[in-house]
């Protein structure tokens, strides 16, 4: 591929997730509880206020914000232990490409659905 030819739209997502990576999941700090207000620039429209508390909510939130966030946004939004506790079924919510480079950086996130199931 020369410099003129652009890059395929899988290898763009790909390389826009793995830049907002952190060197370390215990880098993902956000809070464990309570309620959390999602800025503008993640969530433009629609809901922005999520309970940590709620599940459902929880789940939608960090799908949100790996989607969504800056490198920064992934650190003060996400917690490691509810990221990994949370994976085995929101690695099925997010798109392939969040997946695979998630996946690829850091092995400690299960792949095992609940119930012992290959997700």
């Amino acid at each position: 591929m020369d410099a003129t030819t652009p890059a395929p739209r899988a290898e763009v997502l790909r390389d826009r997730y793995r830049s907002r990576l952190p060197e370390d999941l215990q880098q993902l700090t956000g809070p464990v509880e309570g309620t959390v207000d999602l800025p503008l620039h993640i969530v433009w429209s629609g809901r922005a206020t999520y309970s940590l508390d709620r599940p459902k909510s929880r789940m939608t939130l960090y799908r949100t914000v790996l989607a969504e966030g800056l490198r920064e946004d992934l650190a003060a939004f996400l917690h490691h232990r509810l990221l990994a506790e949370q994976w085995p079924v929101l690695r099925r919510l997010v798109s392939p490409y969040i997946r695979e480079v998630w996946e690829g950086a850091f092995s400690e996130l299960p792949r095992i659905a609940p119930g012992g199931t290959t997700a």
